[in-house]
């Protein structure tokens, strides 16, 4: 039996112990759907569920091993089942006339002459 803060620490589902902590103490950390306190112990077959404040999404995980020590990520991808769902593709977005590409930078004299017949209908 692991303590749920220390697991969760040791799988790189947290970047340190005490985020890990923390994320238990405020809920953030469920274990077959029940809210966890750090110190709840988890066992091998347990969904465990933790909330990432930073991306805005859970991850959702099945324990098969149980580590008390913090791992590589490759060890540490195999010590559990991960049933996350994929993120959804990002919508493409499309340029009107108007806007620039990010990194383009200010607009030429050619470039804003262009804009503005654009802007008063003269290509329509």
């Amino acid at each position: 039996m692991t303590r749920v803060d220390q697991w969760v620490w040791a799988v790189r589902l947290a970047p340190s112990r005490s985020q890990a902590t923390a994320g238990a103490k405020a809920g953030h950390i469920r274990i077959n759907g029940e809210r966890a306190k750090p110190s709840q112990t988890v066992k091998v077959g347990d969904e465990v569920r933790v909330y990432n404040v930073h991306e805005k999404r859970e991850h959702i995980v099945i324990v098969r091993e149980l580590l008390a020590k913090r791992v590589g990520a490759p060890i540490a991808v195999l010590a559990y089942d991960d049933r996350t769902p994929a993120l959804p593709p990002k919508p493409e977005r499309v340029l009107t006339p108007f806007e620039r590409e990010r990194g383009m930078g200010r607009p030429t004299k050619r470039d804003r002459r262009l804009l503005d017949r654009l802007r008063s209908g003269e290509f329509d």
